[in-house]
């Protein structure tokens, strides 16, 4: 597949990508390369790497406890303790190896880390490749409100190989397609009506959506890279889809939800919304609907739970001067930034996910 150029790097494919890799530690002599993963990745996904880079350089492995309880500083200061005790420098190289959690994670890391060292993005689960990947935001919860410390900085390239998504569970292949599906919403209809041709959800089948979501995240953030205007489109699902993610995370009786799970939601709730305010059609939504939950199943929101909900929407960092700021839609295609939304309306759109 064709290299893709975002701001600074390029996100390289498959094969091409480990060529790209090798070439890149050959050129840089790097002093050490440190590969970041998880309890799972570094299981399942570190053999494949380790495969394919080709250096006498020492590798150093540093890993951290998956899911996104541990996506916070705590876990932050026990990768900048391990890269100081194992000798790292600014000539130091960290790939970071696994998903949203270990990318986003490890590119704060290693932007703060004496300043600054190189980084590479080596997503393994279909949401970092289709969403982590381009962009440059890195950053970690506080709490559980979600991504508020955190800056804009590019890895030196990126590299996807859907082999990696072998090594996820179907559930974790479904979380990732929220992020496409939001893209076939707001930006492409086309892979909309691909995503609900699908006969199953297999690896051959995403090869061809990785991309082009690829193509339409590096479209719209190399237009906006501060999320000032364009970029805000990516947030579509994402105002109440992530409140409804932090609530499930923090409350002891509920299972935590993947972040693909509860953006489905957001983008059913914002789609009843932006029917009521900016006349979305009708028919449109119900299609939505009945995809979204075909393909996500539904989730139990009790009208007991919409209160702490709405709270947490306070804190979106998304906010300005304590506005919660909606992406809303006139149609497929075609979205309206900066919408704003009455707390009754909101549990309207509740009710109407519930219904």
């Amino acid at each position: 597949m064709t290299p893709i150029l975002s701001n600074n790097y390029y996100v390289n494919f498959k094969e091409d990508a480990y060529t790209k890799l090798n070439k890149y530690i050959s050129d840089y002599k790097p002093s050490t390369i440190f590969i970041l993963v998880d309890e799972n990745t570094g299981n399942d996904c570190l053999p494949l790497l380790l495969e394919q880079i080709e250096t006498e350089q020492t590798i150093e492995i540093i890993e951290i406890e998956s899911g996104e309880e541990n996506k916070n500083l705590d876990t932050c200061s026990g990768v900048w303790n391990a890269l100081t005790e194992l000798g790292a420098d600014r000539k130091s190289l960290l790939l970071n190896l696994g998903g949203g959690v270990i990318t986003d994670l490890g590119g704060f890391v290693a932007s703060t880390y004496k300043r600054g060292i190189s980084f590479i993005n080596i997503p393994t689960t279909l949401l970092s490749m289709v969403d982590a990947s381009v962009g440059g935001k890195t950053g970690v919860d506080l709490g559980v409100l979600k991504n508020q410390i955190g800056l804009f900085s590019d890895p030196e390239m990126v590299i996807i190989d859907s082999h990696y998504l072998e090594t996820v569970s179907k559930r974790e292949l479904r979380s990732g397609l929220a992020e496409i599906i939001k893209y076939g919403i707001t930006y492409d209809a086309k892979i909309w009506d691909e995503i609900n041709n699908f006969q199953d959800l297999s690896i051959p089948n995403l090869s061809s959506l990785i991309h082009r979501s690829i193509e339409i995240k590096n479209e719209v953030v190399t237009q906006d890279p501060k999320e000032a205007g364009i970029r805000k489109v990516l947030n579509f699902g994402h105002t109440l889809g992530h409140a409804i993610e932090s609530y499930f995370l923090e409350s002891e009786d509920k299972e935590n939800l993947t972040h693909g799970e509860a953006i489905a939601i957001g983008m059913i709730t914002e789609s009843y919304i932006s029917e009521i305010l900016l006349g979305f059609p009708s028919e449109g939504l119900k299609n939505i609907k009945k995809s979204i939950i075909n393909i996500f199943g539904k989730v139990l929101i009790e009208s007991s739970d919409y209160e702490a909900i709405i709270e947490l929407l306070i804190h979106d960092k998304k906010n300005v001067a304590g506005q919660v700021n909606f992406v809303l839609l006139t149609n497929f295609e075609n979205y309206k930034l900066d919408c704003k939304v009455e707390k009754s309306l909101i549990i309207e759109a509740l009710n109407y996910y519930n219904s």
